[in-house]
């Protein structure tokens, strides 16, 4: 058996809210997005920032729900500050196909639509 990484789960250019550069570390998410995109907390994520092209890996802990938070906790808050562009994506290691849930959001991180949603 072979396992390949295929994308999971993606929120498509969410705009960070804050960067707490004296926090443990992780990124903050607001509870629905998590869910909307098929996150958990305490899973590997990737980040893209947009804005500045950098890119970082960390963990997610859930926000408030509905409260449109993203924010860059820890050593990774010197990638990115409020307002800039990110995408944030998690992958799986499987030999099976996988259909990613991958999520629009607005500039305030509402919730708009999916990009792609598998078949349930």
């Amino acid at each position: 058996m072979q396992l390949i990484s295929l994308i999971k789960s993606k929120i498509h250019r969410a705009t960070v809210t804050d960067a707490n550069l004296d926090y443990v570390g992780s990124i903050t998410i607001d509870r629905d997005l998590m869910e909307r995109a098929g996150l958990v907390a305490g899973e590997h994520v990737h980040v893209w920032n947009v804005t500045n092209g950098q890119r970082f890996e960390t963990y997610v802990l859930p926000g408030a729900r509905e409260s449109g938070i993203i924010c860059i906790n820890g050593a990774a808050a010197h990638r990115a500050r409020a307002g800039d562009k990110v995408i944030i994506a998690s992958f799986v290691l499987t030999d099976e196909p996988v259909e990613p849930r991958m999520i629009l959001v607005d500039a305030q991180n509402r919730f708009t639509g999916y990009a792609y949603l598998p078949e349930e």
